[in-house]
């Protein structure tokens, strides 16, 4: 389980290096510095006492499951949010081409769904007798 778990933890450092790098070639790191202050202030005013509350209210087998639904869906919103808050008339047709909206609606019907069967497979499974 240790290699495991340092495995894991090279392969985050690594990918964080990526994103670093990465985030030295942007030429509006003010815009991109906003963006990831907004993300914070949104995880820790909005998603994150969502699903506290979550779990607070709900009771029984489901409230992994929707504590998982809300985080999920809760960072689906977050990176969705550019698309979201500008739609309009675009200049160049194969900006931002498809009807995101709609997207993340399919999206987070699709979130609600898994959570769903999640829910239900847990309950019947505590159900079943043991064999």
């Amino acid at each position: 389980m240790k290699v495991a778990r340092f495995l894991v933890g090279a392969a985050g450092v690594a990918v964080m290096g990526v994103g670093v790098s990465l985030l030295l070639d942007v030429r509006d790191l003010a815009g991109v510095l906003v963006w990831l202050g907004g993300a914070l202030v949104v995880h820790d005013v909005v998603i994150a006492p969502l699903v506290l509350l979550a779990g607070m209210l709900v009771r029984g087998g489901v409230r992994g499951p929707v504590r998982g639904a809300l985080i999920v869906a809760g960072a689906l919103t977050v990176v969705a949010l550019p698309v979201l808050l500008r739609p309009g008339p675009r200049t160049n047709s194969s900006v931002l081409p498809l009807d995101y909206p709609r997207n993340w609606l399919i999206a987070m019907v699709a979130v609600t769904a898994v959570t769903l069967l999640w829910a239900a497979v847990r309950r019947l499974a505590r159900r079943r007798p043991p064999s």
